[in-house]
């Protein structure tokens, strides 16, 4: 069974499959993107030809395998092996078809898809590498950003600490801006003045009775 890809791993599917195509010398291959409301599950019709039942065979063979091979999707229904006039291989988001010159001019698929947009692999694949350098763009603006981002973070929640170093050099001055003179006299008991002043009234009374 197979799940669900997204769109852009259904187109590299696609694209897989109509490599192998070419290389098994399908006829007119074309892409059909289908319109959204008109296409059910499938977002691609694949469409090719050939000159008869072995090469039929082949084409689908070498489609079914190179998926297999190098991406481990299997379809999850194959018809019309048997009698190898219209093979279809049903990848769910994609529908591959291959016909016999004359089947697929009776069918007239892309006439039935009206609202379909064809495209051949050249076009396809001109489209997919566009698509895909769009997403590797992305995704790399995106990483570059989270870097960014961080070191905005981290230098504003360092902003705080840069604020506080004036204050603590503030205080710092204040302290150093104290006079010496007031230092000293702090220092000075109040015991020591009442002594000196004692000692200053006394001086007056000895002068006296030596007169």
């Amino acid at each position: 069974m197979v799940t669900h890809h997204t769109h852009q791993q259904t187109r590299i599917l696609v694209q897989a499959a109509a490599a192998a195509c070419e290389d098994k010398k399908g006829e007119d291959t074309r892409i059909l993107e289908l319109d959204p409301a008109d296409s059910g599950l499938a977002d691609f019709f694949l469409v090719t030809s050939a000159t008869n039942d072995r090469q039929a065979l082949a084409i689908s063979d070498e489609i079914e395998g190179r998926l297999k091979r190098n991406f481990g999707v299997m379809p999850n229904s194959v018809e019309g092996r048997r009698h190898g006039e219209w093979i279809l291989l049903d990848y769910v988001d994609f529908v591959v078809h291959v016909f016999l010159a004359e089947r697929r001019a009776f069918y007239d698929i892309e006439r039935l898809r009206k609202s379909a947009r064809p495209l051949t692999p050249a076009e396809f694949d001109t489209e997919l590498k566009h698509a895909l350098a769009e997403l590797t763009k992305a995704a790399r603006s995106k990483t570059s950003a989270i870097p960014a981002k961080a070191a905005a973070a981290k230098k504003k929640s360092a902003a705080p600490a840069k604020k506080a170093a004036p204050a603590r050099a503030a205080s710092g001055a204040k302290a150093k801006s104290v006079p010496p003179a007031a230092k000293k006299a702090a220092k000075t008991s109040p015991k020591k003045a009442a002594v000196k002043k004692a000692a200053a009234k006394k001086s007056p009374a000895k002068k006296s009775r030596r007169a």
